[in-house]
C-alpha cells in the first residue's frame, strides 16, 4: 500500500532556492576554514576598473579562484604578474551569483618573504642579546669629517645620489670608494670584507654602508650576522643607508646612525661648506672685536700709567715727606697714651687716698662686736642647757617604762587594740600583757562588771 502525501502525518522536506543554497554552502565554509596562508602561483591576473583584482591561485596539480578588493589592494605595496610565487591570507567562501568556490584574499606577500622575516627577526634578537645594538655603543659622527669611506657597489645608482650630494654640501671632503657588490650569493662576505679592509686601513673619518631600495630579498645581503659584526667592531663610525625610508636591516641596528636613504646617509656625515665658511666668517669677524677691545683697553691702561709716571727724584722726595711724617705720627702715637696712662693713675691715686677709711678705729669697733657676740653666745647655750634639763625630766617622769616599773600592765587584745574597760573583754579571750621586763599571754576565764 502507497503512503498518501496528503495523509496528516506526513512532513514535507523544506525546499531551499539557489541562492539560500549557495548562502548556507558559503557560511558552512567560512565556518569550517578560518583566515589561513596559502601559498601558490599567480595565473590570470586581472585588475577592474573599480580597483579589485581577480586572478587563479595554482601550483602543479590544482588551482582556485581568488579575489581580493580593493580596501585590501591598496596596501599590498606590489602589483602581482602572471607566474609570480606568492603567498595570501585568505578565507574559503563561495561566489553565490555563480555558485563558484573562490578565497577572498585578505593580505599578499612575495613567496618566502614570511620565512625571511622570521629569519630577521630571529637574527635581530640574537644580535640585540649580545649587545651590538645597545646605544651605550654607538660612537658620534666627527664633526668635520675631512675623508669619507663609502662601501656599496660601483654601478649602484646609490653612489651616485652619496656623491651627488658630497659634491653639493662638501666638495672639500676626499672620497674613498671600497667596492663590493651588494646583492647576490656572495654579497654579505664581500661586503663584511669592504667595511674589514676600511677598518684596517683606518684612512677615512666615517663610513657610509649604502644601497638603493628593494626588495626584502633584495636587501637581504644587509641582514647577514657577519656584516652586522664588521659594522660593530668597526675602526670609525659607521652610517647605514640602506634602502628607502621604510626599509630596515640588521645593518641599520648595527651601525652607530641610520639614515633613511644613502642621500640622507651622506648629507648626515659631512656638515655643508656654506655653513662651515659662514661659521669662519663669524668667528673671523668675533676673534677681530675681541683683539680690537684688547688693544683699546691695553692702550687705555697705558695711558693711565704713564699719567701716573712721575721723575725718580720727586717721587723719592715724596716718599721722604711721607716718612717724615709718618714718623712724627708714630712718635705722638706712642707717647700720648703713656701720658694719658700716667695722669690717669696719679687722679687713681688721689681718689684712693681721699676714700682710704681709719682702720685702727675700725679695728677697735670689730674687737667690741666680738667680745659681745661671744658673751651672748655663751648666755643663750646656758639657757638652753638648763631648758633641755628640764624637758628630760619631764619627758622621764611621761616615760612608760616608768609607769610599768610601778607595777601597772599594758593589756592589748587579739587585734593590738589597747583595752581600757571590761566591756572589750570577752571569755575565752586571749589578751596580750605588756609589762615593765617583757610580755606575756593570758587568757580570760569570765568577765565581771565594775559595780559603782
Amino acid at each position: 500500500m502507497i503512503d498518501n502525501p496528503t495523509d496528516s502525518g506526513y512532513a514535507a522536506p523544506p525546499v531551499l532556492t539557489v541562492s539560500a543554497l549557495n548562502q548556507a554552502v558559503a557560511r558552512l565554509l567560512e565556518r569550517s576554514f578560518p583566515l589561513t596562508w596559502i601559498a601558490g602561483e599567480i595565473s590570470n591576473f586581472t585588475r577592474a576598473s573599480s580597483g579589485h583584482w581577480y586572478f587563479t591561485l595554482k601550483d602543479d596539480a590544482a588551482q582556485v579562484r581568488a579575489v581580493m578588493f580593493r580596501g585590501r589592494a591598496q596596501f599590498a605595496g606590489f602589483t602581482p604578474r602572471e607566474g609570480d610565487k606568492v603567498e595570501v591570507r585568505a578565507l574559503v567562501t563561495l561566489y553565490g551569483a555563480r555558485g563558484d568556490y573562490q578565497i577572498n584574499v585578505e593580505a599578499i606577500r612575495r613567496a618566502g618573504v614570511g620565512a625571511l622575516y622570521e629569519a630577521f627577526l630571529r637574527l635581530k634578537e640574537k644580535l640585540a642579546a649580545q649587545g651590538l645594538f645597545d646605544p651605550e655603543r654607538k660612537r658620534a659622527i666627527p664633526l668635520f669629517a675631512r675623508t669619507i669611506g663609502i662601501v656599496t657597489s660601483p654601478q649602484a645608482a646609490a653612489l651616485r645620489d652619496v656623491l651627488t650630494a658630497l659634491q653639493r654640501r662638501a666638495p672639500h671632503v676626499n672620497i674613498i670608494l671600497y667596492p663590493t657588490p651588494v646583492q647576490g650569493q656572495q654579497a654579505p662576505e664581500k661586503i663584511a670584507q669592504a667595511i674589514r679592509t676600511a677598518s684596517q686601513r683606518a684612512e677615512c673619518d666615517v663610513l657610509l654602508v649604502c644601497r638603493g631600495g628593494g626588495s626584502i630579498e633584495d636587501l637581504w645581503s644587509f641582514n647577514d650576522e657577519e656584516v652586522a659584526h664588521a659594522i660593530a667592531e668597526c675602526s670609525m663610525p659607521v652610517i647605514s643607508g640602506v634602502g628607502h625610508e621604510t626599509d630596515f636591516t640588521i645593518a641599520d641596528f648595527a651601525a652607530d646612525l641610520r639614515a633613511a636613504t644613502p642621500t640622507a646617509a651622506a648629507e648626515l656625515a659631512v656638515t655643508p661648506r656654506a655653513d662651515w665658511l659662514n661659521s669662519l666668517r663669524a668667528d673671523a669677524a668675533d676673534l677681530r672685536r675681541a683683539m680690537r677691545r684688547s688693544l683699546d683697553d691695553a692702550a687705555q691702561t697705558l695711558d693711565r700709567h704713564s699719567r701716573r709716571l712721575l721723575n725718580p727724584a720727586a717721587q723719592i722726595g715724596q716718599q721722604r715727606l711721607k716718612l717724615l711724617a709718618l714718623s712724627t705720627a708714630m712718635t705722638h702715637a706712642t707717647r700720648a697714651p703713656l701720658n694719658q696712662s700716667r695722669h690717669a693713675l696719679e687722679r687713681v691715686r688721689d681718689r684712693w687716698a681721699a676714700q682710704r677709711p681709719d682702720v685702727s678705729l675700725l679695728r677697735a669697733r670689730l674687737h667690741e662686736t666680738q667680745r659681745r657676740s661671744d658673751a651672748a653666745i655663751t648666755q643663750g647655750l646656758l639657757q638652753r642647757r638648763h631648758s633641755l634639763g628640764a624637758l628630760a625630766a619631764q619627758l622621764e617622769l611621761l616615760n612608760p617604762q616608768r609607769t610599768l616599773e610601778r607595777g601597772y600592765a599594758i593589756v592589748r587584745d587579739e587585734k593590738g587594740v589597747i583595752v581600757r574597760s571590761p566591756a572589750q573583754l570577752k571569755a575565752r579571750q586571749n589578751l596580750d600583757v605588756r609589762l615593765a621586763e617583757g610580755s606575756a599571754q593570758i587568757g580570760i576565764a569570765s568577765v565581771q562588771a565594775t559595780l559603782d
